[in-house]
């Protein structure tokens, strides 16, 4: 798996079926997880801790939205050195397990299709899984995302 840093980034023809890229780690927090929510995303199981037990999570949860975000930040940061940025053309999200406060995401990210558009010669499309993992192990959001990049030389 690779790390590169912002400066080294990959054109559509520097990408390969099966590359895999790591990124740097977060950890959320209580307050994180109620601030997000408030603005965003504003139930109980994501605003108050006694409420929240008694939810589908037994406990405090993040939204789905913010472990999106934080796994938005991981990958733009420290995790996809795409040419011109990660610019989405459509995807699939899931959350196989929740986020709570205290965990320390990373997003582990993996080529799995290439395909050069036929129409723009100067970009084609990278189908990108994206899993962000805790410190457990366990897989919190997986991301299927089609990225726009374009083709030539890294810039």
């Amino acid at each position: 798996m690779s790390s590169s840093a912002p400066t080294d980034r990959l054109s559509l023809d520097d990408l390969y079926v099966g590359q895999r890229f790591r990124s740097a780690t977060h950890i959320i927090d209580e307050a994180q997880i109620k601030a997000f929510a408030a603005q965003f995303d504003p139930q109980p199981f994501h605003t108050d801790e006694e409420t929240a037990k008694d939810t589908f999570f037994k406990g405090l949860a993040a939204s789905g939205w913010h472990t999106a975000a934080i796994t938005m930040r991981l990958n733009v940061e420290t995790g996809l050195p795409l040419a011109g940025g990660i610019i989405g053309a459509g995807g699939e999200l899931n959350w196989p397990a929740p986020t709570r406060p205290g965990d320390m995401l990373h997003v582990e990210s993996e080529v799995v299709e290439i395909t050069p558009s036929r129409s723009k010669p100067d970009r084609g499309i990278a189908v990108i899984v994206s899993r962000t993992i805790n410190q457990r192990g366990e897989v919190v959001q997986i991301l299927k995302a089609k990225l726009v990049v374009p083709r030539g030389a890294a810039s």
